[in-house]
């Protein structure tokens, strides 16, 4: 299969552009490769090219940024992921757009099914919903992938960033009133081309870890399995904080997130595993040897 990938240099497509490669023909295109925000430089860079599947990585992620430039966070989260389906169906190819748990208002206490009302309550998550919305109206054959609290070992995130600082200081701190579900860069990929590999997959699914955490939960288990296993860290606890306190916080976070995994268990014929088994392999064979 011949596949392009927008958005190869982030966390999760470049990820997507290594496991690919092992088995298709990867096109990849970095940010500095292909600006969003001009029509024309899609077009330029997709057109010219033959592939059966398009997936998109790219976005402008800083929620408290599209909080303050609306209009780039629509461009490039919503109107480029047109550009880029219309594109795609044209050639009759498949696209798969990643989106985000940023869709939903975090008023739910149950995990969120694909069927669940979209209700985002920050520029950013609304954003994101319009790229959904644009990606669906322009082929049913389309498929948006929502993911959350994505971590993997191409670019640092939040568990790198505590990791480090257990390292470094026997104080730690973290949200600890605000619950969704890790998504292993490692895991998705395999998912990813599960869903391509089948027409039957499209619409939107839900793909993350099972299971669910606060970020207090999720550094602090991260930080007792790099303990265990042989990292020099200075405390195992991490302090929980109040979403409230969070001062320099601009845009609204939704508090409860965690995304049911049903749809994507069917069509892996497996429930994908916990995202604290996911943490521990991260840590156990990705941070822990890159210490060395």
């Amino acid at each position: 299969m011949r596949i392009v990938i927008v958005g190869s240099g982030g966390r999760l497509g470049a990820a997507l552009a290594r496991s690919c490669a092992t088995e298709h023909e990867v096109y990849g295109f970095r940010h500095a490769d292909l600006d969003l925000m001009s029509v024309s430089q899609i077009r330029n860079a997709l057109e010219p090219l033959s592939f059966d599947a398009l997936i998109n990585c790219a976005a402008l992620t800083n929620v408290d940024y599209c909080e303050t430039h609306e209009a780039e966070a629509m461009r490039i989260n919503a109107e480029a992921i047109g550009d880029i389906a219309r594109i795609c169906s044209v050639k009759r190819a498949r696209c798969l757009h990643i989106s985000t748990d940023y869709v939903f208002d975090g008023e739910q206490r149950e995990p969120y099914a694909e069927r669940d009302a979209a209700r985002p309550i920050s520029i950013y998550g609304e954003s994101k919903k319009r790229g959904e919305d644009e990606l669906l109206a322009v082929s049913e054959r389309h498929l948006a992938v929502r993911v959350a609290w994505v971590f993997g070992s191409d670019r640092p995130s939040f568990i790198d960033a505590i990791l480090k600082r257990s390292m470094e200081s026997d104080l730690l701190e973290a949200v600890d009133d605000k619950w969704s579900a890790p998504t292993f860069t490692k895991d998705a990929c395999g998912w990813v081309m599960t869903l391509l590999a089948d027409d039957q997959h499209a619409g939107i699914i839900h793909a993350c870890n099972t299971g669910a955490c606060t970020w207090r939960e999720y550094g602090e288990y991260a930080v007792r399995c790099a303990a265990d296993a042989g990292a020099p860290v200075k405390t195992r606890t991490v302090k929980g904080l109040r979403l409230a306190e969070m001062q320099n916080f601009v845009a609204k976070r939704p508090v409860y997130t965690v995304l049911s995994t049903s749809r994507l268990a069917s069509a892996l014929a497996t429930a994908p595993r916990s995202w604290q088994s996911a943490v521990e392999d991260y840590v156990r064979n990705y941070f822990v040897p890159s210490l060395h």
